[in-house]
């Protein structure tokens, strides 16, 4: 609808801009005649071909109420426009006739209709002055200057007028109002991208509230039971849930609302779970090897739950037989577009060698795998010494294009 409507109005101003053109240049050629007949003393040819141009503008104007057909008008227009033009430039001294500034704006009515038109006339108006050249220089003979000496400077001064009114009164005064109405849209979008920010950050900052309101009914839930199994399974939602929270935090609080510095999520993410599941204190060290790089929000959002799910299985069943231990994340792109590498390891006691993300009956892995997939990407395991190692392709997909699967 809003690109109708715009096309409709582009229409309706060109429409309004060669009505107006057709007017004026019309009433000014009426004018120019009668100037030849009663002052300029020009008589034959160039008074007739201004009038004859005016009755036949006119008569073009007055049909277009019955054919609708804009172009149409426009091309009637330009060839009557250029016709005449040439007609009066070889009938007042050809090339070197002051009428011959009247091709100019030819050439720039053209470009106001489309860019088409104005390439074809710019050509046209080009080997039409070559034309006048020639015809000066090498015919002259033929075709004789309808313009007395003793008139000359008075029909230049005519023609000079005659062009500069049509170029300001018509074609500048165009150009005016255009600009005007471009700043004044430049305005009304500024103002409208304005409001779509606060009100997209407001939406990030309550998702943000709503998401931890929920990780605090989680917590509250967990108080209230003394399975710790259950207890567990509570805190892994809440983790995941805060997750979430931590990129709408993150949008709300800086200026680019769709993407995220992902390396600074990694880093606050992956402390925030260190702190959260190392109840034995344990010395576990978080090296980040990302690149200063920004991902969408729909590729950040499941990338940080598959990563809350990596580093959590990491911390909770990788270093139960030491004190200490290492993970690494690290991220870098490929060669394809949008295509990246995410490569998450530990150096703690490894994998099931049956490992399988897709049958497994870990909640976590099934969401690993599922997450990846998501990503238009895949899961899959590294087999190293010591440690689990996952290796993660995926897309940075943009909005609209995430699978349901």
């Amino acid at each position: 609808m809003k690109k109708n409507t715009v096309d409709y109005d582009r229409i309706d101003n060109k429409l309004k801009l060669l009505f107006k053109f057709n007017y004026v240049s019309s009433t000014l050629s009426l004018i120019f005649a009668l100037l030849c007949l009663f002052i300029i003393d020009v008589y034959d040819t160039i008074p007739f071909v201004f009038c004859l141009y005016a009755g036949l503008n006119f008569l073009n104007t007055y049909l277009f109420r019955y054919h609708n057909n804009l172009t149409t008008m426009a091309i009637y227009t330009s060839i009557l426009s250029w016709t005449s033009t040439m007609v009066i430039c070889l009938c007042s001294g050809g090339i070197t006739s002051p009428f011959i500034f009247i091709l100019a704006i030819i050439v720039l009515a053209g470009y106001v209709s489309t860019q088409l038109f104005g390439q074809i006339y710019l050509y046209l108006v080009l080997a039409s002055i070559v034309i006048l050249f020639f015809v000066s220089n090498y015919f002259a003979d033929f075709i004789p200057n309808d313009v007395p000496d003793q008139s000359k400077d008075l029909f230049s001064l005519a023609s000079i007028l005659f062009a500069v009114y049509l170029l300001g009164w018509i074609f500048g005064k165009n150009l005016l109002e255009t600009h005007h109405s471009l700043y004044h849209s430049k305005n009304e979008i500024e103002k409208r991208i304005d409001e779509k920010d606060t009100l997209l950050r407001e939406v990030h900052h309550r998702v943000k509230n709503n998401l931890q309101t929920v990780s605090s009914l989680l917590n509250l839930q967990a108080k209230n039971t003394e399975n710790q199994q259950i207890k567990e399974l509570i805190k892994g939602s809440q983790n995941r849930v805060l997750s979430m929270a931590m990129i709408h935090e993150m949008l709300y609080l800086r200026q680019n609302l769709s993407k995220i510095e992902f390396k600074l999520y990694v880093h606050e993410l992956t402390d925030f779970l260190v702190q959260s599941l190392n109840s034995k204190q344990k010395h576990i060290n978080i090296d980040l090897d990302i690149p200063d790089i920004q991902l969408s929000i729909d590729t950040t959002i499941p990338l940080g739950l598959l990563i809350n799910e990596t580093v959590t299985n990491s911390l909770k069943y990788g270093f139960v037989e030491s004190n200490q231990g290492n993970i690494k994340i690290s991220l870098q792109k490929e060669n394809e577009q949008n295509t990246y590498s995410l490569r998450i390891s530990d150096n703690g006691i490894g994998f099931p060698d049956d490992l399988d993300f897709s049958n497994s009956k870990s909640l976590g892995l099934k969401l690993i795998h599922n997450l990846a997939r998501q990503l238009h990407g895949s899961v899959r395991r590294i087999k190293i010494e010591q440690g689990a190692s996952y290796l993660v392709t995926f897309r940075d997909i943009e909005k609209g294009s995430i699978k349901t699967s």
